[in-house]
C-alpha cells in the first residue's frame, strides 16, 4: 500500500445493522482482493456527518451530504447492478487518498 497507513472506510445505513453489515463484508473482501488495508466501520444515516470526520471513504446505501470525504453508493452491493463499476471507483477512491 503506497501511503503506508491504513484506509478509512465508513459503511453507513440507516440503522447500521443488517444492510451496512453485508455491505460491508463485501467492501472488506473487495479490499483484500486488491492489497488494500482498511479499517471499516459502520454507522447510521444520522451518525455520518460526525463519522466521516476520521474516514476516508463513505459508501452508504442511504443519501449522505455536507461531508467532505468521497460517498459512493453501496447499494449495487445489494441490487447487484452496476457492482463492477462501485466496485472500481472503490478502490481508485482509497488508492488516491
Amino acid at each position: 500500500m503506497a501511503s503506508g497507513r491504513k484506509k478509512r472506510v465508513l459503511i453507513v445505513c440507516g440503522t447500521a445493522i443488517a444492510t451496512s453489515t453485508m455491505v460491508a463484508m463485501k467492501v472488506e473482501e473487495l479490499l483484500r482482493e486488491h492489497g488494500i488495508e482498511a479499517d471499516i466501520r459502520r454507522c447510521m444515516t444520522s451518525e455520518a456527518k460526525t463519522a466521516a470526520k476520521d474516514a476516508d471513504l463513505i459508501v452508504a446505501t442511504t443519501q449522505i451530504v455536507d461531508v467532505a470525504i468521497p460517498v459512493i453508493s453501496g447499494i449495487p452491493f445489494i441490487s447487484g447492478m452496476g457492482m463492477e463499476q462501485v466496485k472500481q471507483d472503490i478502490v481508485n477512491a482509497l488508492r488516491s487518498t
